[in-house]
């Protein structure tokens, strides 16, 4: 193991001890509960960069810092609050729903399944398709900026593969990842979803580099 995989790796045990100490479990649950955006910046800012960080490991077979990092993180973190206000929102409009009947609702674990499951469907169906390509836009325009001061964005949206964008992100990852992770992620406890949705990030960043990596050979 090299130094940098060992410096990340440890990382992601100091931010899993948050889970599995009993003392640090405690603080993570109540400052989630008590500072809901604030722990959301931190979880995705944190966790999502090292997605990040490792999707470019495995790319090109060492650590390579992201360009514009510093600006990507503090966007991931943004993103983070924005999940916290999605999932707040989505839980409790299916949760209306299925209290005026608009809804299917069962009992038991199939009924904590199916709400998990519209949860998750109408969030990826609706807010996620949009957020994906804001954040395609951003990293596109922090890459293109590091290159070229003057950048537009209309320079920024004739770069951005908007087909591939539609065919595979859109296409493939929604209904074949998200919608799934998604729906597993919402039969936890609301404390433990937003860090369980950035510990997401990093499973997808893992998929999409060797994803890449074999298109690439």
């Amino acid at each position: 193991m090299k130094k940098g995989d060992f410096i990340w790796f440890a990382a992601l045990c100091a931010v899993s001890a948050f889970l599995l100490v009993p003392t640090l479990h405690e603080i993570f649950v109540t400052q989630t509960k008590a500072h809901p955006y604030l722990m959301g910046f931190a979880k995705f800012a944190i966790l999502a960069t090292m997605g990040e960080l490792l999707s470019l490991r495995i790319l090109f077979g060492k650590w390579t810092k992201p360009i514009g990092m510093a600006y990507k993180t503090i966007i991931w973190g943004i993103i983070g609050m924005c999940i916290v206000l999605m999932f707040g929102l989505f839980s409790s409009g299916v949760a209306g729903l299925e209290t005026q009947g608009l809804l299917f609702k069962a009992s038991g674990f199939f009924g904590a399944l199916f709400t998990a499951f519209f949860i998750s469907a109408f969030m990826n169906l609706t807010f996620a398709p949009v957020f994906m390509a804001t954040h395609r836009f951003t990293d596109t325009y922090i890459d293109m900026r590091a290159e070229n001061k003057g950048v537009t964005s209309t320079q920024v949206l004739d770069t951005i593969d908007w087909k591939g964008f539609i065919r595979f992100v859109v296409g493939k990852t929604l209904p074949f990842f998200w919608i799934p992770a998604h729906t597993a992620t919402f039969l936890l406890p609301p404390q433990y979803r937003v860090i369980a949705a950035a510990y997401l990030s990093i499973a997808l960043g893992l998929i999409l580099a060797y994803a890449r990596r074999k298109k690439s050979n």
